[in-house]
């Protein structure tokens, strides 16, 4: 199925939030993700299972000073 991530055309087999973040090697500890334009809960991360044609936003937190 095809989705987009940050503005860039995938691929991907059938999976939900959580096992995109794992296939990117994100932290989801570390992001926030926005899902077809609504903030998705950490909690349904991998409970939500993603749907072909899907637009997905991942922010990642950097630390610094």
């Amino acid at each position: 199925m095809l989705v987009v991530v940050n503005g860039e055309l995938k691929e991907i087999e059938p999976l939900s939030v959580l096992g995109l973040l794992e296939l990117l090697e994100i932290d989801p500890r570390r992001v926030a993700v926005e899902l077809n334009l609504d903030i998705l809960p950490k909690p349904d991360y991998a409970t939500t299972v993603l749907q072909d044609g899907d637009r997905i936003e991942i922010v990642q937190f950097v630390g610094g000073g």
